[in-house]
């Protein structure tokens, strides 16, 4: 029984950090429609966010990267955040001016939030003063991550848009 409650407390725990990025991210989703500002702002609220945790992280993430784990992120116990999380992202896209090509509003919001854990995985790691290294990789990331689903229109890159789609369709198998 201390396993399940262990686990749930640590659900909860997913469920009030959403709450908490949800709630950080507000700002930047209400005052801008460019889609690299946007999506920054909402990265960086989530980093902003885990920040008071980063001294256990490791410990904490490394339960969340067993895949029979519940407290995986791709966990069916999980989905409740996972859900939540692709929902923010889901607003991040909707509220923006950016065009892109067929097929890839749908997934996008899939596509960001693994990009996010991408993100956390990273910042895990980072011993940078602040997690400086951090902030610094979702600047670089997030105009080239604008720019891809931005050219996503050109035909000449709808193969290459096929199969980073596909990323997604292998996640939810």
């Amino acid at each position: 029984m201390l396993a399940s409650s262990k686990e749930e407390l640590i659900q909860e725990f997913y469920a009030r950090n959403h709450a908490d990025h949800l709630a950080a991210s507000r700002s930047v989703l209400a005052a801008e429609t460019d889609l690299a500002t946007r999506l920054a702002g909402a990265v960086r609220a989530l980093v902003d966010v885990l920040a008071p945790y980063h001294s256990f992280a490791a410990t904490f993430n490394k339960h969340a990267a067993e895949p029979a784990s519940p407290l995986s992120p791709f966990s069916p116990q999980s989905s409740p955040a996972r859900i939540a999380s692709v929902a923010l992202d889901q607003e991040v896209i909707e509220g923006s001016t950016a065009w892109m090509g067929p097929g890839v509003r749908e997934h996008l919001p899939e596509l960001f939030w693994l990009y996010s854990l991408g993100i956390t995985l990273f910042w895990v790691h980072d011993k940078s003063d602040g997690c400086s290294r951090t902030y610094r990789l979702i600047d670089a990331t997030v105009p080239v991550i604008a720019q891809l689903v931005a050219t996503s229109r050109l035909p000449a890159l709808c193969r290459t848009l096929r199969d980073l789609l596909a990323v997604v369709e292998c996640h939810r198998e």
